[in-house]
């Protein structure tokens, strides 16, 4: 049913030059997929302007996975706020415009679309030096139960994936550090860290048929440390 449901379908995906992004869109592709790939050099993310245009001739499409994100780490009496309203505008607002945008194509050409927003396990519980993007993915989890309320009757389904640390490159460099990473790996109850693959097949999940009564739903690709 996975195969069949996404089979000849479309989606936009944003951050999609590597890590968790890159491995979205491989397989969709794989799963006959037509994807619109978007990074950096596509589209400003922090310009609200810059959305909207580059959506603005685009055809609907049946999946949206908003995945682009920034991690600018600061403790909270060293926040500059110059970067706090860049991570808020792209964790956060960016996601907002193009859900918004495309749920709008979605709803007049009467598509059943499905959004996943991949937001962190950073969204419930508070980590040292993150208060910028705590505050940013525990926004997007909200605005996904928003989006689920107002956009399910209209036939659309959102739903959000909080990943623990995921090994891609960026990950592994931030992490190499093995007294860092041992505190981190203490508090998650499977003791290691996410692949790529175990948030790509969720979100696979979550895209398709298999999870049709899944709305408004925040899932933990954590390794148990939402239970700690």
């Amino acid at each position: 049913m996975l195969e069949s449901s996404l089979l000849g379908k479309s989606a936009l995906v944003t951050g999609a030059s590597r890590g968790i992004g890159k491995g979205i869109c491989d397989a969709l592709e794989r799963l006959g997929v037509q994807v619109c790939r978007w990074d950096r050099d596509t589209c400003d993310l922090t310009s609200v302007q810059d959305i909207r245009a580059a959506l603005k001739d685009m055809q609907p499409v049946d999946f949206v996975v908003n995945n682009a994100g920034v991690a600018l780490l600061e403790d909270f009496l060293d926040i500059d706020f110059s970067k706090w309203d860049q991570t808020m505008a792209v964790n956060l607002r960016a996601a907002a415009v193009i859900s918004q945008e495309c749920a709008r194509k979605m709803i007049e050409s009467g598509i059943s679309g499905t959004i996943v927003n991949v937001s962190s396990q950073a969204a419930y519980r508070a980590l040292p030096g993150h208060t910028s993007y705590c505050v940013s993915k525990a926004a997007l989890d909200h605005l996904t139960r928003m989006m689920a309320l107002e956009l399910g009757p209209k036939g659309i389904r959102i739903n959000s994936v909080n990943p623990t640390v995921v090994l891609t490159d960026m990950g592994r460099k931030a992490w190499e550090d093995p007294e860092k990473s041992s505190k981190m790996l203490s508090r998650i109850p499977l003791r290691k860290f996410a692949q790529v693959d175990d948030v790509v097949n969720v979100v696979m999940f979550l895209l398709s048929d298999l999870s049709n009564m899944v709305h408004g739903a925040v899932i933990p690709v954590d390794g148990g440390f939402s239970v700690g």
